[in-house]
């Protein structure tokens, strides 16, 4: 009966909460505890960094209703815990002796509150006009010098910490992902004429290292620091899949022709192949590395490569490694002999080569075929690295390199003659990653290291 006229008059409780200022219901929370109720780690961590808040000032409306917003979720939270332990509390002996408790379904919708946050919508009919007509003719031919990007576009603000990466969704092509220090992945609904942060998760318990959108729809698949991968589908809110590891998980590719296997890779230098049908590994591949920097699935799909961190030893032969995929052995691990870490690697989408990104601040150039043999009189060297984890990518149709850089700058090369072609200062700190968009040749998005994530047109 508890349970029953608890849910009966949940709308009371949380018009009264809402409508609570800051330091009303932190008062509340320590005046009048419930007994007996329980209060986990992840709340007493959300309760104490709402409480360091300062109260919001009236004349800041955006602060305030952030602030609103916040408390109200501690009070749904606390609503949430206080549901399960009636639901406990109500149980009889019987029950209680055979170890009664929630449903895991009934834990996941009532803790949803705590985990995914809805801020604003997922639809393309929110986009403007011009744009959306934009993304739906997609244009022709290859992109003109004209065409590259140039002028900060949207400017998306968000994340507490670092961003560590940025990605594009191939098939929700106005949606952009990034994942962040501060254990969070934000969806971004970049052209929105509403709310632009539409999605925030907090399925991961540690720093989010790498985020990649399906080929599938609208999923999104994360790794990082809490030795987990998760697949979680954007649209419902819900954490599809937990891939458990034994190591930290620093990247994550979706394979090119199979978008139901991924390869992970990580601190113990264990590279992973998995399938998303099963949540089993198919592959392992075993080579007693350093921990695993960055991975790249050739064209077509066979083969891959590793760059590892080689610092603590005094032999870089395996430093960069291609597997061949099916046989999980090294076709080489001689490619790269300079004393240098990669944080990334990257395949040309057409021609038979791909580059890496080195702490040498510069970008060398490796081939395809075997022997993978480096390209000694050309390199793309204006940027720089210091130690940062800066990524590049290749436009679609291959013509431009981008790099972030230890500056705060992205760099802009032309990539067949290494020539560099634009500068663009984007940041004070860091720029981190760099993301062409699916459709639009003169887009980027970029994150940075004080945790901005931008639009470049």
């Amino acid at each position: 009966m508890a349970l029953v006229a608890m849910v009966t008059n949940i709308s009371p409780f949380m018009n009264v909460i809402k409508h609570l200022s800051l330091g009303q219901w932190l008062i509340m929370r320590e005046e009048a505890p419930l007994p007996g109720r329980y209060i986990s780690k992840r709340e007493r961590a959300l309760a104490g960094a709402v409480s360091q808040a300062h109260e919001p000032n009236p004349i800041h409306r955006d602060h305030h209703v952030i602030n609103q917003s916040a408390c109200f979720r501690i009070a749904c939270v606390s609503f949430v815990y206080t549901i399960i332990g009636l639901e406990l509390q109500t149980g009889s002996g019987k029950q209680k002796a055979n170890g009664y408790e929630p449903s895991n379904d009934r834990k996941k919708i009532l803790t949803c509150n705590l985990l995914f946050s809805v801020l604003g919508s997922i639809s393309e009919l929110d986009l403007p006009h011009d744009v959306l007509s934009l993304m739906r003719h997609k244009p022709k031919g290859r992109t003109q010098l004209s065409q590259i990007p140039g002028k900060l576009s949207v400017a998306l603000h968000g994340h507490a910490k670092a961003v560590n990466a940025v990605h594009w969704s191939p098939t929700h092509v106005h949606l952009l992902a990034s994942a962040g220090m501060d254990q969070t992945i934000c969806i971004w609904n970049v052209w929105s004429r509403g709310q632009k942060k539409a999605r925030v998760f907090s399925f991961h318990n540690a720093a989010v290292k790498d985020v990649k959108w399906s080929q599938q729809g609208p999923f999104v698949l994360s790794c990082g620091y809490d030795c987990s991968s998760r697949l979680i589908d954007v649209e419902k809110g819900l954490e599809s899949l937990i891939f458990r590891d034994d190591q930290v998980v620093g990247v994550i590719k979706f394979h090119p022709d199979d978008s139901n296997l991924f390869l992970s890779g990580g601190s113990k230098g264990r590279l992973r192949l998995w399938d998303v049908r099963t949540g089993k590994v198919v592959h392992e591949y075993i080579r007693g590395l350093g921990p695993i920097l960055d991975v790249e699935f050739s064209t077509d799909g066979k083969q891959f490569v590793s760059s590892s961190d080689v610092s603590g030893s005094n032999i870089s032969e395996n430093s960069i490694i291609v597997w061949d995929i099916s046989r999980q052995v090294p076709l080489s691990n001689e490619v790269y002999a300079e004393a240098y870490t990669c944080p990334c690697v990257r395949y040309h989408p057409f021609d038979p080569y791909f580059v890496a990104q080195s702490n040498g601040n510069y970008i060398a150039i490796f081939s395809s075929k075997p022997p993978f043999k480096l390209d000694k009189y050309k390199r793309y060297e204006s940027h720089g690295v210091s130690g940062f984890p800066i990524k590049c990518n290749f436009s679609l149709d291959g013509e431009k390199l981008a790099s972030g850089s230890s500056d705060g700058s992205i760099y802009l090369y032309n990539s067949r003659s290494s020539v560099l072609v634009k500068k663009i200062k984007a940041y004070e700190e860091a720029c981190v990653d760099i993301a062409f968009h699916p459709i639009l040749s003169n887009v980027i998005a970029s994150c940075s290291w004080n945790g901005d994530v931008s639009v470049f047109e």
